[in-house]
């Protein structure tokens, strides 16, 4: 089973807990503003982001979380983030 980390706010758990070396994700906007790079940075954590005209590199991934969204976030009213734990849980 994958391990997947919902919830509110810029960081997942394992950054605010330091676990990560490397952060890799897309140039998108959201993730280049110095209110999403500077935790980053300040828990010394590296930035990787793809080049522009990568969106190929992770087309699988674009993929699964779009068959997440459709097939399993749209259907289901979640009130709670443990009720998406749960249910994504179950759904992969």
């Amino acid at each position: 089973m994958m391990g997947f980390i919902i919830r509110g706010g810029n960081l997942p758990c394992p950054l605010e807990e330091g676990k990560c070396q490397i952060f890799n994700t897309d140039q998108g906007a959201q993730f280049t503003t110095p209110r999403f790079t500077q935790p980053l940075l300040d828990k010394g954590i590296k930035i990787s982001m793809d080049g522009r005209g990568r969106a190929l590199d992770n087309i699988f991934v674009e993929r699964l979380w779009r068959t997440v969204k459709y097939e399993y976030v749209y259907l289901n009213e979640l009130r709670t983030v443990q009720e998406a734990k749960v249910g994504l849980g179950e759904f992969f």
